[in-house]
């Protein structure tokens, strides 16, 4: 019975309103973990500037905790929803399981990052006395308890893989709320909570991601029936492992990517000054909320096209691609309207100083340009995903975020010029949507033109 529910679910109900089924709940999630994530810097701001540059130093390496979580999920998600479309049962559990423990290890490695290298990390970006405290502060705890994060995100990912998004919003929402609540709390010393400034943050932050695992790990036991979570005679599976490797890894090196851009594109931005570095922070920040959605839109486009791709449903594939394409141009291009009318106010939200606005408001506004760009590449990156070519969405962000980004953010950087820097975003998305558009034509030819044009 729970099979056929499923098959009815993904195969059967209307392309549009099954996106918007799967997809509304995560972007509604995601959506409010981006307000937490604003929410969580500005009561930062608070504290000083130093203590949110500090924080936004501390951004490569919660980007690549997440690239872990995250590129491990769509691998064994994008695996386990080809085999229910595929109606292999055992690997459905074994592509589950496996999954889990691959997010275990991951926590693991955190755990000892974040024992041993949070102030050679600090050092290596500046040598201001205060942003290297607080870095180290705020590093030590997210790195040391990442292990809620990963659970936090392995369970949502087996919800989603299964269609059962209403449930991840609530357990993205309530850690988010429990974020939110904490935050001042623990921050300034309320209700009777010692004052812990930035490592209150942290905790706060950590709080937030246990609750939220540990009620995920529920609804799978209570709800997720298609899928069998076991712990006897679970032994690593190498195969499933390379299955998961093959679309994960790809996308796991591509979200590290933007690690290892926001790192480079702060050492750039430090030699003009901190502050430069703070507002790039603060976008990111607030892009988050522009993009949260849509990547709550490609965690419901993937397992959609990737359970019809198993089931041998093309137009049901190409529909799903048409109208996810659609939406995200619509949500980037409001999300463009905002950041050009809007600047100074979003500025303001983080107690900015004179001098934050004065490079802050042409940055913000020169960046969002590309934001129409990236639609095309984030929904492109969603087919390559679900068809089990991590590699192609790999090569995307390679183009922007390194070969294209970085390079062209330092020789701007020579000019002299701060606000020249800015235009290597919009200069990095239109290398990366016309590879996109490349790649998307070569799988349509190789993979979707195979498949009968009538099913």
């Amino acid at each position: 019975m729970t099979e056929n529910t499923r098959e009815n679910k993904m195969g059967t109900m209307p392309v549009n309103k099954l996106i918007l089924t799967i997809s509304v709940p995560m972007m509604i999630s995601m959506l409010v973990q981006a307000l937490y994530n604003i929410v969580d810097s500005i009561f930062v701001a608070q504290i000083s500037e130093n203590a949110l540059t500090a924080v936004s130093l501390i951004f490569p390496i919660q980007s690549l905790m997440i690239a872990f979580g995250a590129g491990l999920g769509v691998g064994f998600s994008s695996l386990l929803s080809r085999s229910l479309g595929e109606k292999i049962q055992d690997r459905v559990n074994k592509a589950a399981m496996n999954g889990i423990f691959l997010e275990v290890v991951s926590g693991i490695i955190f755990l000892l990052i974040g024992l041993f290298l949070p102030a050679a990390f600090m050092k290596s970006q500046t040598s201001d006395a205060e942003i290297v405290h607080y870095g180290i502060q705020y590093m030590t705890v997210i790195c040391s308890c990442s292990i809620f994060l990963f659970m936090q995100m392995t369970m949502e990912r087996l919800l989603q893989s299964t269609g059962k998004t209403i449930y991840t919003m609530i357990t993205q929402s309530l850690g988010a709320i429990i974020n939110l609540v904490m935050d001042p709390i623990l921050i300034f010393g309320l209700l009777g909570f010692p004052k812990m400034g930035v490592t209150g943050a942290a905790v706060a932050t950590i709080f937030g991601q246990t609750v939220a695992a540990l009620l995920a790990l529920y609804f799978n036991k209570k709800k997720n029936l298609e899928i069998q979570l076991y712990l006897k005679g679970f032994r690593p599976e190498w195969d499933i492992i390379k299955r998961i490797f093959a679309v994960g890894i790809p996308t796991l090196l591509m979200q590290a990517i933007g690690s290892v851009m926001v790192y480079g594109m702060n050492k750039i931005l430090l030699s003009f000054t901190s502050t430069a570095s703070a507002v790039f922070g603060v976008y990111f920040k607030l892009q988050s909320f522009i993009f949260m959605p849509i990547f709550g839109l490609n965690n419901g486009l993937v397992p959609i096209i990737a359970y019809n791709y198993g089931a041998g449903k093309r137009k049901r594939m190409e529909k799903t691609f048409r109208l996810g394409l659609t939406y995200a141009i619509i949500i980037l291009g409001i999300g463009l309207i905002l950041f050009e009318s809007f600047p100074g106010i979003f500025l303001s939200m983080f107690k900015a100083s004179d001098y934050m606005r004065k490079i802050g408001i042409p940055a913000l506004r020169i960046i969002a340009l590309s934001f129409p760009f990236a639609a095309v590449s984030i929904i492109c990156s969603s087919m390559f995903q679900a068809l089990g070519n991590g590699l192609y969405s790999m090569i995307v962000s390679f183009m922007r975020q390194l070969v294209v980004l970085l390079p062209a953010a330092y020789l701007l950087s020579l000019t002299g010029v701060l606000q020249s820097v800015w235009w290597s975003f919009n200069i990095a998305e239109v290398a990366s949507v016309c590879t996109s558009i490349f790649l998307f034509l070569r799988i349509r030819k190789k993979v979707i033109s195979k498949m009968d044009p009538n099913s």
